[in-house]
């Protein structure tokens, strides 16, 4: 019996690559032939976007920590010369550091738009599971890179955050000594901050990104309308009625993102890299001084929603464990979101009022929240915390009741244009 060619078979040096490793194939299931819901708007730019700020971390940071040296004694000085004799070095340290504040921005609108069209819903649960397990090792990534630059801010961040280790009982001392290797934030700290920083951290980032965009691709996108587009296909091909290839339409549509965030991008690291105060914090500009605390200690602004919480939680005799529940049990929610919203619709646009002002309100509240942790704690600010922190939590306890009685408009049968 004689066998037949394959015709779609690679030839030539392709070929040769596809016969030991899947490069068309993976080509082919996640670019040329993975159909993509015909019918996205602005908001999925962000998945892009959060992949092209990955990239520019990367890059920029390899550059780096080719100058930067983690010493106690060395830090600081190491970031000036970066800044003032390495050929490109001040453009370098610009874009990543301005790279981390964009990364949380899309991040956190790529998060957002998930919050509007469902994306969390069946059949997508280990999708969003993933992207929160992302989220936190990127806010993890971020503190370690808060502390390298080793300046006033830097260090007294770091000493806030690690000392709420403490607060664990029994073994909340030990733990904060284990952590910064020393009574206080010293020399070992900074080391053990690089470390993370530049090999453990991104790895497992990098392997989230990775299994994120295997399971998306496994189950398929999300649309504006919340229908699953795997439902209707056409019998002969099994191409999805209503889906395009990602490659070219998408990848094409990208583009038009990635030149906007890159315009604004370039305007920032160009004319106000500092970012007001708020990329690079004033007192970051001086060396760290164990001796001399700063007026005001706060995180970079992409943790304010949560150092807000923490600072509105009253002690518990003394102790800041309460506050230190509430801030970690504001991510961790997110991890529940799947099971908690019960609405029978996917996408706020077929949701009811009461759908729309409870996100609606939870949105400013986060803003809210985000303003305060970056202020003085006054007793007005506190109380605006504390209801910013209630009407938080509040929102997603509220999702099963408000799936029961809430009426909704049924999902079209197709994706709409």
């Amino acid at each position: 019996m004689a066998i037949v060619p394959n015709p779609h078979k690679t030839t030539g040096f392709l070929g040769w690559i596809d016969d030991r490793f899947p490069l068309t194939k993976l080509w082919k299931d996640h670019l040329t032939e993975y159909y993509a819901p015909k019918n996205f708007n602005f908001w999925y730019f962000f998945g892009s976007l959060a992949l092209l700020v990955l990239v520019n971390q990367l890059l920029t940071g390899i550059w780096l920590a080719m100058h930067y040296k983690p010493d106690a004694t060395q830090a600081f000085d190491s970031i000036e010369y970066i800044m003032r004799d390495v050929p490109w070095g001040d453009l370098l340290r610009y874009l990543h550091a301005t790279g981390a504040s964009a990364f949380f921005i899309v991040v956190y609108l790529h998060m957002y738009r998930g919050l509007l069209y469902g994306s969390h819903r069946k059949p997508r649960e280990l999708v969003w599971i993933l992207g929160v397990l992302i989220f936190l090792t990127l806010m993890a990534e971020a503190f370690c890179g808060y502390v390298l630059p080793w300046g006033q801010m830097s260090y007294w961040g770091a000493q806030v955050i690690i000392s709420l280790f403490g607060t664990i009982p029994w073994v909340g001392p030990d733990l904060v000594t284990w952590i910064q290797g020393d009574f206080v934030p010293a020399d070992a700290t900074l080391n053990r901050m690089f470390a993370l920083h530049v090999v453990a951290l991104p790895l497992v980032l990098v392997g989230l990104v990775v299994a994120h965009l295997m399971a998306l691709h496994e189950v398929g996108s999300n649309n504006p309308d919340g229908v699953e587009i795997k439902k209707h296909k056409d019998p002969k091909t099994g191409i999805p009625l209503d889906g395009v290839p990602f490659h070219p339409y998408y990848t094409v549509k990208d583009l038009v993102g990635v030149g906007g965030f890159l315009f604004i991008f370039a305007a920032i690291v160009f004319f106000a890299p500092d970012g007001g105060g708020y990329v690079l914090e004033k007192p970051n500009f001086m060396p760290a001084d164990p001796m001399v605390t700063p007026e005001l200690i706060t995180p970079a602004w992409y943790f304010g929603a949560f150092y807000a919480m923490l600072r509105a939680t009253p002690s518990l005799f003394g102790s800041a464990l309460p506050g230190v529940v509430v801030m970690f049990a504001a991510v961790l929610i997110l991890f529940f979101l799947p099971w908690l919203d019960r609405s029978p619709v996917k996408s706020i646009r077929y949701k009811g009022w009461v759908s729309r002002v409870a996100l609606g309100v939870f949105s400013v509240s986060f803003l809210m929240l985000s303003y305060l942790g970056m202020q003085h704690p006054t007793a007005l600010y506190t109380l605006l915390a504390r209801i910013g922190t209630f009407v938080y939590f509040t929102y997603f306890f509220s999702l099963p009741f408000i799936a029961r009685f809430e009426k909704t408009r049924p999902e079209p049968a197709r994706v709409t244009e």
